[in-house]
């Protein structure tokens, strides 16, 4: 057995409408007729009368039988006789009656006294007719109720349709998710459906008759006032707006016990037309003949909610909620034009933190956005009204001073920055330090237009961030010459790339034992079109700055890669490769697999090959790096910290790092004047290597003092160039075939041996 759910209302409606209330039609056969008498003579003669007519006809024997069929059966007309035995006419008068039989009554009866006639009529009966009647008589009677019958149906099935249109059409309108009134011509409400409730907190009885300036928001009455009082027709007649609505309910703004308490508003698309009396044909519609407005107001409150955050997140940073460069760059403009009209000055600050990516590389990306949280707030602090403070990305900012007088005026202000960062942020327990480099330009000395100014600022920024940083410096025309030097370089330096102009030079590393050459560190060069041979110091932050440097590592890799491969395969020993590598190229997701691939593309064993680091970019992100360094140790690759003394790792750091070798930065052996010169440095740095049983090597070895001290302190592997410049692999070949470090290193074995028999 199947539970079905109740049907609903609209389902009901439907189902009437399914449902039609039948009429009978007015071709006689389609009536039918009962026939009820208690005398079967006079019943059959009544119904040859009746059925002669083409008419659908029953009988009833007696009163009884009459009350059975019409429990039963539907009947157009009944023929009913009053004095019957058992049950009488006037008991089937009663029942017609208490049962809402539809069917029309004749009374067909000897009993013609007025008393009778009176009764039968008075209970419900159409007509009476005395017996005995008139064959024609009787049947202008039945002709007569039938007609009568079948317009009291068609008024009733007229009367079902209008009840069940205006259920449907209440059904809708209340059901409907749109608020639906009605105005009246002076604005006041005379109808709302049950949806301003859920919408606006009010019951209709609340509303009826109140003035539509009662629930629209302030802000809104001017457009709403235009909507309901402009009169138009035709196709344009309906109209239609955004417009607030004020809601009854109210929430807390601050918080559930402040009773802060602040009227939440709804946003609406508001539709009108305006109702007019009916006019005749050639009658225009006007002021004169306008009765009131009914529409709708839709709900569009999320899609509002919607758009503003999509406007927002085009026009402002995610993380700090500031200006981003796009909503700035408006602004500017617009300041631009007024300054231009007012014959005022502006400035645009573009300021860019010192320190920051220490400690986002120290202590993660989220201590990193949370920093700059804290850094927002303070330069907010500094502004006036009226200025704009935009993010720019990453950890630059840049800063709108519209309307300033002087320099003086901009100087107060970056002073201020500058003051208020130096007091140190504390998140977490971590006391942090950071400064910043502002670089300024003036309108209209530095710059006719935004993107100018911005980029002028820029410059000067970069300008003083190479002069120390954490200061400030308005733009000049001699920077602007360097900055042009700087992108031309950046240019060239992407063409590059791909027009083959990098070349790898390789410096040779010499074991001082006996001089031979054991390792070749790859070093790269850019053989310019133009300017010829550019060393790296030229270009080397240009592509850290540009986010090339990855890049060109990648290149040098695996270019050195297939060389000294090459080499080792022709025989000329176990020449070790040294390479170095920066933290942005171990900090990608792919660098493992790239990096194996391309090694093992080459030939080269792993165990040929030195990879050197420096400090900081270990300490940069160890969490990230010291587990990569970890699975190119497991492959059998060495693992050297290169500059090492220059970083600030500590100690009980360099024992968990996975290295094989110390690397002594060249400013430390440039210190060494004499065989007996003070290197206190470099003893510590070979105490240590010893004591963590650690290879050592020196770089930047240029004189036979620093050589001898050196190998007197038990350096036993060096490079610089006292043995040789970085060379083009055909000169690293002809070293290699050639070997002289072993003739030089003998002779110099032979002269201390003598200077030690001569003491």
């Amino acid at each position: 057995m199947h539970n079905h759910p109740p049907p609903t209302a609209y389902a009901r409606l439907l189902d009437k409408k399914r449902r039609p209330t039948q009429i009978m039609d007015a071709n006689p056969e389609n009536a039918r007729l009962l026939l009820v008498d208690d005398k079967p003579e006079l019943l059959n003669s009544l119904f040859e009368v009746v059925v002669s007519q083409g008419y659908q006809v029953e009988k009833a024997l007696g009163g009884r039988a009459a009350l059975e069929l019409l429990a039963n059966e539907e009947f157009d007309l009944v023929l009913l006789d009053l004095i019957m035995p058992e049950v009488s006419g006037q008991d089937v008068l009663q029942y017609v009656a208490e049962h809402d039989v539809t069917a029309k009554v004749i009374v067909v009866s000897g009993d013609a006294s007025f008393s009778g006639v009176k009764n039968a009529l008075t209970h419900g009966a159409f007509d009476f007719v005395r017996k005995p009647y008139e064959a024609a008589e009787l049947l202008a009677t039945v002709k007569k109720a039938l007609e009568h019958h079948r317009l009291e149906e068609r008024n009733l099935q007229m009367e079902n349709h209008l009840r069940e249109s205006e259920e449907l059409y209440r059904f809708i309108v209340h059901s409907s998710p749109d608020l639906v009134y009605m105005l009246d011509r002076n604005g006041c409400f005379t109808f709302l459906n049950d949806r301003v409730d859920a919408l606006l907190g009010y019951s209709q009885e609340e509303l009826i008759g109140k003035h539509y300036s009662e629930i629209v928001a302030e802000e809104d009455l001017n457009a709403a006032r235009f909507l309901f009082n402009d009169r138009r027709t035709g196709r344009r007649s309906t109209r239609n707006a955004e417009v607030r609505l004020r809601s009854k309910r109210s929430y807390n703004s601050v918080g559930e016990t402040s009773g802060d308490y602040q009227s939440r508003v709804v946003w609406t698309e508001l539709t009108a037309k305006g109702i007019y009396q009916q006019l005749e044909e050639r009658e225009e519609r006007s002021e004169d003949n306008f009765v009131g407005t009914y529409g709708t107001a839709r709900d569009i409150s999320e899609r509002k909610e919607a758009q503003q955050v999509i406007n927002f997140q085009a026009y402002h940073d995610l993380l700090t909620h500031l200006p981003n460069r796009a909503l700035l760059k408006d602004r500017l403009s617009l300041a631009i034009t007024q300054a231009q009209r007012n014959k005022r000055k502006l400035a645009v600050m573009f300021l860019d933190l010192d320190r920051f990516k220490l400690v986002n590389d120290t202590l993660g990306h989220t201590m990193g956005d949370r920093l700059l949280k804290a850094v927002s707030n303070r330069l907010q602090s500094c502004l006036r009204g009226g200025d704009t403070l935009s993010r720019f990305g990453g950890d630059e900012f840049a800063l709108l001073l519209p309307e300033v007088r002087t320099r003086d005026d901009v100087v107060v202000i970056a002073e201020k920055i500058l003051d208020r960062l130096s007091t140190p942020f504390v998140i977490d327990t971590h006391e942090l330090y950071v400064g910043a480099s502002i670089g300024i330009a003036m309108y209209p000395e530095g710059g006719d237009s935004g993107e100018l100014l911005i980029q002028n600022a820029d410059i000067a920024m970069y300008y003083i961030k190479g002069r120390g940083k954490n200061g400030y410096q308005f733009f000049s025309d001699e920077m602007n010459l360097q900055f042009s030097t700087r992108l031309s370089l950046e240019r060239e330096l992407r063409s590059a790339i791909g027009n083959d102009e990098l070349r790898v030079y390789y410096q040779p590393q010499v074991d001082l034992t006996d001089g031979s050459i054991i390792g070749v560190e790859a070093l790269i060069r850019w053989q310019h079109p133009q300017r010829g041979l550019v060393l790296p110091g030229e270009f080397i932050s240009v592509a850290e700055e540009t986010g090339l440097l990855t890049q060109l590592d990648n290149w040098v890799q695996s270019f050195a890669f297939k060389e000294v491969a090459g080499w080792n395969d022709s025989g000329f020993g176990d020449i070790r490769l040294s390479v170095n590598m920066a933290s942005n190229q171990l900090e990608q997701e792919s660098f493992s697999d790239a990096f194996f691939k391309s090694l093992d593309a080459s030939g080269l064993a792993p165990d040929h090959l030195k990879i050197e680091i420096t400090e900081n970019t270990i300490m940069s992100d160890m969490e990230v790096i010291v587990p990569k360094l970890k699975q190119l140790r497991a492959k059998g690759i060495h693992i050297a910290i290169d500059d090492f003394g220059t970083g600030y790792s500590s100690l009980s750091y360099l024992q968990q790092f996975p290295v094989d070798a110390l690397k002594i930065d060249r400013s430390f052996v440039s210190d060494i004047k004499t065989e007996q010169g003070d290197a206190s440095i470099i003893n510590a740095i070979v105490a240590m290597a010893r004591g963590l049983k650690l290879d050592l090597i020196a770089e930047g070895v240029e004189t036979q003092a620093q050589l001898r001290y050196l190998r007197s302190q038990g350096c036993s592997e060096v490079q610089g160039f006292i043995f040789s410049q970085p060379v083009p692999a055909e000169a690293m070949v002809t070293l290699l075939r050639e070997k002289p470090f072993e003739i030089l290193m003998r002779k110099e074995t032979q002269r201390e041996g003598l200077a030690a028999a001569a003491v």
